[in-house]
């Protein structure tokens, strides 16, 4: 059953949140098709709750900080392995392999949830366990937060100790990979972590359009064929797009993301 001033509200705020500047009580009347008194009773009854703010100087209507403050609650209350855990999962039902999430904490990824096949004997990492960022697929896609100096900084700091025959040990090098991975929106790590292996893997993005972490898979390179191969960076991309909208990112904003602080 539909309720006509609740119907109204949600319209006038819908209206309100693709006008920064705001609009007059008469603008909203006209484009709504309402009464301009039905408008300024509602628009009253907002203002009450702080969902809609008066600029009494120009009698311009915007959203409020009330409505700001109902929406972070529910974004923070969204848990990262909550919202992605359903997703690791049929990720790996889909490849057949284990999935990793992981984020980075000084300057290290970490390994911060995962999903095995149910007949998978393979021991892998411990939820927790740390590795470099410069020769993981993870590593490599929560580099893409940074600039190519910031890069460089970090490893003015930071070895980049050979893990594999080829593991990328040269900084500019790395940022080549990393600009790379940026572009295309998956990073790999081909037999730079673990000989024999080949892993994929894609950024994850809250509500900020801000990377939080990254997905990924990886199997043996005897154990599947190379069209295979493509189905499963297309699915582990498809894997971290939805993801990220469970945490709010709204797609074709990943301009907006800004790089962390690097800390000394």
């Amino acid at each position: 059953m539909k309720v006509q001033s609740i119907d109204r509200a949600f319209d006038i705020m819908e209206e309100l949140s693709r006008e920064p500047e705001g609009l007059s009580c008469t603008e909203i009347s006209q484009r709504l098709n309402l009464p301009t008194s039905t408008v300024y009773r509602l628009l009253y009854v907002l203002r009450v709750r702080n969902y809609i703010h008066k600029n009494e100087s120009t009698n311009v209507y915007r959203l409020g900080l009330g409505f700001l403050e109902l929406t972070s609650m529910f974004l923070h209350s969204l848990e990262l392995k909550t919202e992605a855990r359903p997703y690791l999962r049929t990720l790996s039902r889909q490849t057949g392999q284990v999935v990793f999430l992981g984020t980075e904490q000084d300057h290290e990824l970490v390994y911060i949830d995962k999903n095995e096949p149910f007949d998978d004997r393979r021991k892998y990492c411990f939820i927790g366990q740390r590795q470099p960022l410069h020769c993981t697929a993870l590593g490599k896609t929560l580099l893409t937060v940074y600039t190519d100096d910031e890069i460089r900084k970090i490893y003015k700091i930071k070895k980049m100790n050979p893990m594999t025959s080829k593991t990328i040990t040269d900084v500019e090098k790395l940022i080549e990979e990393v600009n790379l991975s940026r572009g295309r929106q998956y990073s790999i790590d081909d037999e730079e972590h673990v000989l024999g292996h080949f892993c994929v893997s894609a950024p994850i993005y809250d509500y900020r359009s801000v990377l939080i972490a990254a997905v990924s898979t990886s199997w043996d390179l005897n154990s599947i064929e190379v069209h295979d191969k493509e189905k499963n960076i297309e699915l582990i991309k498809e894997c971290a797009r939805k993801i990220s909208i469970h945490m709010g990112f709204v797609e074709n904003q990943t301009e907006k993301v800004a790089s962390p602080t690097i800390r000394e």
